[in-house]
């Protein structure tokens, strides 16, 4: 399952990350988002009855997108996520959410910054590193990372504009974490159409950058 993982999410390259207090517009925006062809969505459970829009949402897929659940810390928040069908796990850190989702044979994307921090992860059975926050130290950053752990994936998280993603793909990522600068106002009820928009010309972005750039995984 994490080769199969892993390989999709180098395909795709974008992570879309709902996060809101609106249940039912991140809902509205998640589903938006898998009819405008995003397959990899992120619900942070700190979403508004996250679980109901995770179960929702693989529901609504059928098949089209895979569902994770993010802002996984603990054991519980693991559990609470299984239980709603999340496919895959974020966490923002190297928590005792890490070996707990390793355990149940989900698939880790897994928070950290520092180089220690990585490796740590890593050995302790995560299938990529969330890069976060990516904005502290950019594409230059991701490329320091990458000269003595060229084998590590790693999906850059926070602050990733339109352009900036571009840029990470060509310095190596598996792929894109991306939030706010996508979902816009779609969380709290703003414009589907103009979320729509946005994720066309992310998709269309990513997709311009060859996978023989990517990390050698």
């Amino acid at each position: 399952m994490t080769h199969d993982f892993i390989d999709g999410l180098a395909e795709a390259r974008l992570l879309a990350i709902i996060r809101g207090a609106d249940a039912a517009a991140a809902l509205a925006a998640g589903t938006t988002l898998i009819e405008a062809g995003v397959r990899y969505l992120e619900v942070s459970l700190v979403t508004a009855d996250a679980a109901d829009v995770i179960r929702a949402l693989v529901d609504a897929s059928a098949g089209r997108a895979l569902v994770g659940a993010g802002t996984v810390l603990t054991t519980a928040d693991v559990d609470i996520a299984a239980a709603a069908g999340a496919r895959f796990i974020v966490t923002p850190a190297v928590s005792e959410s890490l070996p707990a989702s390793v355990e149940r044979g989900l698939p880790v994307i897994a928070g950290a910054l520092t180089p220690s921090e990585c490796v740590a992860a890593m050995a302790q059975g995560a299938t990529a590193i969330k890069l976060f926050p990516a904005s502290s130290g950019g594409p230059d950053y991701l490329s320091a990372l990458r000269d003595p752990l060229p084998r590590t994936p790693f999906v850059p998280v926070g602050g990733v504009g339109a352009e900036t993603a571009l840029e990470y793909l060509r310095r190596g990522a598996l792929a894109v974490g991306v939030g706010s600068p996508l979902l816009g106002d779609a969380v709290s009820g703003g414009d589907l159409g103009a979320l729509v928009t946005r994720a066309e010309r992310y998709l269309a972005g990513v997709a311009s950058v060859p996978r023989n750039e990517g990390p050698h995984v």
